[in-house]
């Protein structure tokens, strides 16, 4: 039955991809037949033309340098208003709604398609009793100043915990503070702050078998979305503190240094070292992307991942866990953090128009994709950048990459919002796979 039940959900999904380019294929006609009904063909000429006026100018903005590039934005962004001025006053409006209807039923189709593709694997929950000595790490700096918005350090002492802040002027070894706690009778270790310092933290947990807490009060928080955490909500982790469960997740290891998230090599890892990489990420990425891309940019990479060898990519993102097949750069959810593998992504184009397509999901030229235990990255240089969580940190070349399945105990509450499946993107390389009965 089980099986029966799973052939008819492909078939299902198969006939949704289908519907979803048969809608494109519409939207796409439709202006050319009723240009050549009504002998309008200078305005379809008009409509193609700023299609590609859009489509020119968006890649010159994404590829382009200081002030220009905003032209061409302000450009690809006005010129199909432009286009709809010009439907109007032909009485075509019409047109241009059953065109934006058909876009809104293929992205519909599209998504319910590639949506459907089974279930989410719950995590083993285990009820724990609340911590007697637990101690805490906050970065007042992350994510805007959370700690202080939320008056963390109150809360967290409200409910027995001791808290050491990093507010100092001078560098503190954060995994030094918490060992040091570990020393001192903790049972429990946990970090607010960023996905680097969670890290740091998560490593000495590990070290000595103790639960670790998550409190999301950084930037991004990838790793409290993974764990099902309300990233909006940094108060109510804290209730894992009385009420809380213990689940267990892998960790991934670069040489002796833990991440719980990924490492990233080659363009992305450039990109991370900017010192305006913290303050503007997306801003940062589009300014320094062209000349990354460019030939003979940074060191020449290879990657060595099971039987698999890959020379000269220009990014590498090696992940505890695996990221959705349609997230190559690792920004969303994993399909799940206790499969016991390391994800590993390698891009190889040399232009940005190439990296444009790839991360558009339009094509999967340059793209590999693995699921392994161990990967090695080496260079023909003796170090390289290598972005650790978002952290920027020189590394020894081969760099060594491992998966400890179930090294991490992690504490989190009891409610919470949960590991919900990420919202669906619309991937057409796989679209059109499953379209066409190649991919399930």
């Amino acid at each position: 039955m089980g099986t029966i039940t799973g052939e008819r959900s492909i078939r299902a999904r198969r006939w949704w991809a289908r519907v979803a380019f048969a809608a494109l294929i519409v939207a796409v006609l439709l202006p050319v037949v009723v240009a050549g009904l009504f002998g309008t063909l200078a305005l379809l000429a008009s409509a193609f033309g700023g299609v590609a006026i859009m489509v020119a100018f968006g890649y010159w903005f994404l590829t382009g340098h200081g002030v220009a590039r905003w032209i061409c934005l302000a450009v690809a962004l006005l010129t199909p208003i432009a286009v709809l001025i010009l439907f109007v006053q032909q009485n075509l409006l019409w047109v241009v709604l059953v065109v934006a209807a058909a876009v809104v039923v293929a992205g519909a189709c599209g998504r319910l398609a590639l949506g459907e593709g089974g279930q989410e694997r719950l995590v083993v929950e285990h009820d724990v009793p609340p911590p007697k000595r637990p101690f805490l790490v906050m970065n007042p700096h992350s994510g805007g100043g959370t700690v202080v918005k939320h008056d963390l350090v109150r809360r967290a002492e409200e409910l027995g915990a001791e808290v050491a802040l990093l507010d100092g002027p001078e560098i503190i070894d954060v995994a030094e503070l918490a060992r040091q706690a570990v020393a001192r009778g903790a049972d429990l270790l946990g970090a607010a702050g960023g996905d680097g310092t969670q890290a740091l933290v998560a490593a000495v947990a590990a070290e000595h078998d103790l639960p670790f807490l998550v409190v999301s009060a950084g930037t991004r928080n990838h790793f409290a979305l993974d764990l099902g955490l309300d990233r909006g909500d940094p108060v109510a982790c804290l209730d894992a503190l009385r009420d809380g469960v213990e689940i267990r997740v892998d960790l991934g290891k670069l040489g002796d240094r833990a991440f719980v998230n990924n490492a990233s090599f080659g363009v992305y890892a450039e990109i991370v070292r900017s010192p305006a990489y913290r303050d503007d990420k997306r801003g940062t990425v589009l300014r320094m992307l062209p000349d990354l891309l460019g030939e003979g940019g940074g060191a020449r990479l290879t990657v060595r991942a099971g039987n698999v060898t890959v020379d000269g990519p220009k990014a590498i993102l090696v992940s505890n866990g695996t990221y959705r097949t349609n997230d190559l750069a690792g920004l969303g959810q994993r399909t799940a953090l206790d499969d016991g593998v390391l994800g590993v992504v390698t891009v190889s184009v040399n232009s940005a128009r190439d990296a444009v397509g790839l991360f558009g999901r339009t094509h999967e030229r340059g793209l590999t994709q693995l699921a392994v235990t161990a990967a090695e990255i080496d260079a023909d240089v003796d170090e390289i950048p290598v972005g650790v969580d978002g952290e920027s940190l020189m590394i020894r070349t081969p760099v060594h990459c491992v998966v400890v399945p179930g090294a991490l105990r992690v504490r989190v509450p009891r409610n919470r919002p949960g590991a919900r499946p990420p919202k669906v993107t619309l991937d057409w390389v796989r679209l059109r796979a499953l379209a066409w009965g190649r991919a399930t």
